[in-house]
């Protein structure tokens, strides 16, 4: 069954093409969906039909028809192994594999960290904080191909109080990215605000619009590696999160100029000279360190994760290019040659 919607444009959005319009605000799914209800002629612009190309002004009433979702089914649980560092009566500390997807979506509607998450501790014994059941137990994501250490709570206090924590940058999360070309300061910081890219709704991007988000990372270089024959050199990186935006590791360092190497969506390395991936079938972004106040007793908790074999094995093809460690990297180094190694 369809419903119509009504949608005013704001002055930000002024001068922007009406599927573009659609798709960046979250109406349609996509700019191609986008499209086809505007050709389809399932969208009125002040009360007329208009074509895809059209241009909006600010004020401009749009009204818009969608299709209700069917019912969905209740999530189950399923059982894919986790690799579980802590675990108690309110939350769960675990290093999730690459290729693990943390919640349903349109691509996934199974196989997830939520279905493992609802097998292991029971649907009723996981928060709901996030207000959708398909969400149970999550309070913050990692991408599906970045690995490492991540929280998941077992109930609603224990879930608002951890995001109130991540939202105040009382959780310290930190992440080991390679990266592509030799950066030359020790240290950065890149305080650039995130929405979604105004060609695909599925990247994300660097933009001055009404609809991003604050967004900063920090990072550390820890080791530097000469160029080759197929790439421009490479630098190991340790970024620590001060917000939590979609892809924001991967969207900070292309800014930058520098992507994360083995990155499908912000490396365009990756289609053009596939022997600069160092083998990878996915980003190198891992995440390696959090530290966190528990909820429930104020414990002061600190984990670490070893590298997965993938990301250990591109880097150990790079030992014989390397300009050597700096004392971050020395520090780092230090702390990870005693961290368990992931299990998955």
């Amino acid at each position: 069954m369809a419903r119509s919607l009504c949608h005013i444009v704001s002055a930000g959005d002024e001068g922007r093409r009406i599927d573009a319009l659609l798709a960046d605000r979250g109406l349609y799914g996509s700019r191609s969906a986008a499209a086809r209800a505007v050709e389809a002629g399932k969208v009125f612009v002040n009360g007329q039909t208009v074509a895809k190309k059209h241009v909006v002004a600010a004020g401009d009433t749009v009204v818009y028809e969608v299709e209700d979702a069917p019912a969905r089914t209740p999530l189950g649980g399923q059982p894919i192994d986790l690799d579980i560092r802590f675990e108690d009566d309110h939350l769960l500390v675990l290093s999730k594999q690459a290729g693990l997807v943390c919640h349903p979506s349109v691509d996934h509607d199974d196989g997830t960290l939520v279905n493992a998450l609802i097998h292991h501790c029971g649907a009723q014994n996981l928060c709901s904080v996030q207000g959708e059941d398909d969400r149970l137990g999550i309070v913050h994501r990692l991408d599906r191909d970045t690995s490492g250490l991540m929280l998941a709570a077992k109930d609603d206090e224990c879930g608002l109080a951890l995001m109130e924590a991540i939202r105040a940058r009382a959780v310290d999360r930190r992440y080991l990215a390679l990266v592509h070309g030799v950066i030359a300061h020790d240290t950065g910081m890149v305080d650039a605000p995130i929405a979604r890219s105004a060609n695909e709704r599925t990247r994300m991007a660097v933009r001055d619009v009404p609809s991003a988000r604050e967004a900063v990372t920090t990072f550390r270089v820890l080791e530097r590696f000469e160029h080759g024959a197929h790439d421009d050199g490479y630098t190991l990186v340790d970024c620590k999160l001060f917000t939590g935006r979609t892809h924001q590791i991967r969207v900070h360092m292309q800014y930058t100029k520098h992507p994360v190497v083995g990155d499908p969506v912000y490396d365009a390395h990756a289609p053009r000279d596939p022997e600069a991936q160092l083998g990878l079938e996915r980003q190198f972004l891992h995440s390696f360190r959090l530290e966190f106040a528990h909820p429930a007793t104020g414990e002061e908790l600190s984990f670490l994760d070893g590298l997965p074999r993938d990301l250990r094995e591109a880097l150990d093809g790079l030992a014989t290019r390397s300009r050597g460690r700096t004392a971050a990297g020395d520090e780092v180094f230090a702390l990870l040659q005693d961290a368990p190694l992931p299990r998955l």
